[in-house]
């Protein structure tokens, strides 16, 4: 049986829409929960294979979702460039901030990623052969953002100061970021990995020429090294919270597919971009929250908008306090046309 998302990102408009949800191995589900208690940290969970293939199936299993994602953090690749990066309850990702001088001695040992490898191996060993699996990583910005600041900001003001004023030093770092996540999804795909996924999370904001810089050059430089190496796996890009810069970006970079943020008017962007790219998106997480009325108007208005080929899933990921029973009243709206909200 042929696998409904890659029938979609080579351009066919499968219906039912496939569906997979971001974020959907996770906190909202009890059996994660329980696995996570017994790993030591979070950077110990990801490295742990058996974990991660677990939590990477658990909502296959649960919802029946057309994909699996891999069990990952997009804050991986620094550890192979040697940063320190630690996630702290309650403050999330932190490191040592990178300087111009870090960034001139920067080198690479990849093989610290070798464990997400195994993950990927076990999973796509044990999921059915008509289910997707996804892999990725952080677009070489978003992961830029968190060296340059040390933690996630609203903003980004320090980082996107930091490539207006120290231009060759940022582009530097970008080509590491890329380099070493090119090789990163290379791995990945030959570990198993289906479908390979670029996270450009904190692409808002930025002046167009800034957007081509930071995030439309390091962006092709992934892909054109991944497909160099002879690897067809097919490429969904994500540049959440882009603007109109989002268009140029499905139609500048070789994409199977684009996914949108909830931002997103889903019928002008498939208007202004490749008429048989793969689109994804882009249910409001916060609808999903919510549920009942407001969360069924909200996948009506998201399957109103659509046409052509696309894969469901939210504008950004599932959050630790949604309902399992609103995750299963939308997946049976997409693929029956009426779900049992509560």
């Amino acid at each position: 049986m042929t696998q409904t998302i890659l029938k979609a990102l080579s351009g066919n408009a499968v219906r039912p829409y496939p569906i997979w949800m971001m974020r959907q191995a996770g906190r909202h589900l009890p059996e994660y929960l329980k696995i996570r208690s017994n790993a030591k940290d979070f950077i110990d969970f990801c490295f742990s294979p058996d974990k991660a293939a677990e939590v990477t199936l658990q909502p296959v299993r649960r919802y029946d979702m057309d994909a699996a994602i891999l069990f990952a953090d997009i804050l991986l690749v620094p550890i192979a460039l040697g940063r320190d990066v630690k996630f702290i309850k309650g403050t999330g990702p932190v490191l040592n901030p990178i300087t111009v001088q870090d960034i001139q001695k920067m080198s690479c040992d990849m093989s610290v990623l070798t464990p997400v490898y195994e993950t990927v191996s076990k999973v796509r060993s044990d999921l059915a052969k008509e289910k997707t699996l996804i892999g990725f990583c952080g677009g070489p910005w978003t992961v830029a953002t968190y060296m340059i600041e040390g933690r996630g900001s609203p903003k980004k003001e320090m980082a996107k100061r930091f490539a207006y004023e120290n231009i060759e030093a940022m582009d530097d770092l970008l080509h590491h970021l890329a380099d070493a996540s090119a090789d990163y999804l290379i791995n990945q795909a030959k570990a198993g990995a289906d479908v390979l996924k670029i996270f450009e999370s904190w692409a808002e904001n930025l002046a167009p020429d800034l957007f081509d810089r930071l995030v439309m050059s390091p962006t092709r430089q992934i892909i054109d090294k991944i497909r160099s190496k002879g690897i067809k796996t097919p490429i969904i890009g994500f540049p959440r919270g882009a603007g109109l810069n989002a268009v140029r970006y499905a139609n500048n970079l070789p994409l199977d597919g684009c996914a949108a943020g909830t931002d997103v008017p889903m019928e002008m962007f498939r208007a202004q971009i490749p008429k048989n790219m793969c689109t994804q998106g882009n249910l409001d997480p916060l609808a999903l929250r919510i549920g009942g009325d407001t969360l069924r108007s909200s996948v009506q208005s998201v399957l109103d908008s659509l046409s052509g080929p696309h894969i469901f899933n939210l504008g950004h990921g599932v959050a630790p306090d949604v309902k399992i029973e609103n995750v299963q009243a939308v997946i049976s709206h997409v693929r029956t046309g009426d779900g049992h909200y509560v």
